[in-house]
């Protein structure tokens, strides 16, 4: 009774040190230097990228949902996008222990693709178990955001998961609400291969269950023109970490082409509705990470180069 008394004061706790947060990054916000985007050229003009003030970083809002901000954590593809950097990936799209286990130390995260492939989650996870800690963050694409496919991408060692075509706000709150122990979310005790993958990383001292639930990263898809409309109350969710857009499926259901002066509004839309939110924006298609008015925003890519110069002869674009 009285473990769960501290929990509840601890997370209302928590909710008064985000609100003063916020506060204060607004306040500092007002008096520090901004820093404008010109895309005059790049859009149509009428949607403009909102001014980045110093006091509200990319981010604020992701770091402030930790339950120790100051964790170091051992998701590194987390940790560098909390420091400011880009991150990408490799592509496992099918069983292949052997590719896998080369290919991950050369890359910040691996994506392991269950939206449009036949793997099943024993082929995850026997490769995750093949070398854990390899040195890629291992990061799932789901088919969905349910209860039952969330909770055994938790179960088998993932330490993100990415939810295709979010439309609205109650998505991405099933995206998030499962990926993270209370007093944050919902998500229960298992069994499977976390505790032997990721005890051995948790510091002595510090507690198991809310290590692993700073450790998480939660990325959500928008893909639709109704997911962009709707892109400030999905990265708003509490939980919710990244939001990236599907360049491919966004270029389909829009009717724009992704070199279009409309596209690119859409991009800026759904930038401007991140940042506000203090959360991080990512582009699927890698191409984003350099060239244009948004790259250095765009933080978190599908696929895109290596961390240490190895080349993949494997690697393809998206």
């Amino acid at each position: 009774m009285i473990a769960t008394m501290k929990a509840a004061m601890k997370a209302s706790n928590m909710a008064l040190l985000g609100l003063a947060g916020l506060a204060a990054a607004v306040l500092s916000g007002i008096a520090q230097a901004q820093e404008t985007v010109d895309v005059t050229g790049w859009g149509t003009g009428s949607v403009q990228a909102e001014t980045t003030v110093a006091g509200r970083p990319w981010g604020w809002a992701m770091q402030d949902y930790m339950l120790d901000p100051d964790r170091e954590l051992f998701n590194t593809a987390k940790a560098k996008l909390l420091a400011g950097e880009q991150v990408f990936s490799h592509y496992i799209t099918s069983f292949d222990t052997e590719r896998y286990c080369a290919e991950a130390p050369h890359y910040d995260f691996t994506w392991f693709e269950m939206q449009h492939s036949m793997m099943n989650y024993d082929d995850v996870a026997n490769m995750l178990a093949a070398c854990p800690n390899v040195g890629a963050t291992p990061i799932l694409r789901l088919p969905d955001a349910s209860e039952g496919a969330v909770q055994k991408a938790m179960d088998m060692g993932m330490l993100g998961i990415v939810v295709p075509t979010v439309d609205d706000a109650i998505e991405a709150r099933e995206s998030a609400r499962y990926t993270r122990f209370p007093p944050l979310a919902r998500r229960s005790l298992g069994g499977g291969q976390v505790f032997s993958i990721w005890g051995p990383q948790v510091r002595q001292g510090e507690n198991f269950l809310e290590t692993m639930s700073d450790n998480m990263l939660v990325i959500v898809m928008i893909e639709t023109v109704e997911g962009v409309n709707n892109a400030l109350e999905i990265a708003t969710v509490p939980g919710v970490d990244v939001v990236m857009i599907g360049n491919a499926d966004l270029a389909n259901f829009s009717g724009y082409a992704q070199d279009s002066q409309e596209y690119h509004d859409l991009q800026i839309k759904v930038r401007n509705a991140t940042y506000r939110a203090g959360k991080l924006y990512g582009n699927a298609a890698f191409a984003n990470a350099t060239g244009n008015p948004l790259s250095s925003d765009s933080r978190f890519h599908l696929q895109g180069p290596t961390n240490d110069g190895w080349e993949n002869p494997d690697a393809t674009g998206y």
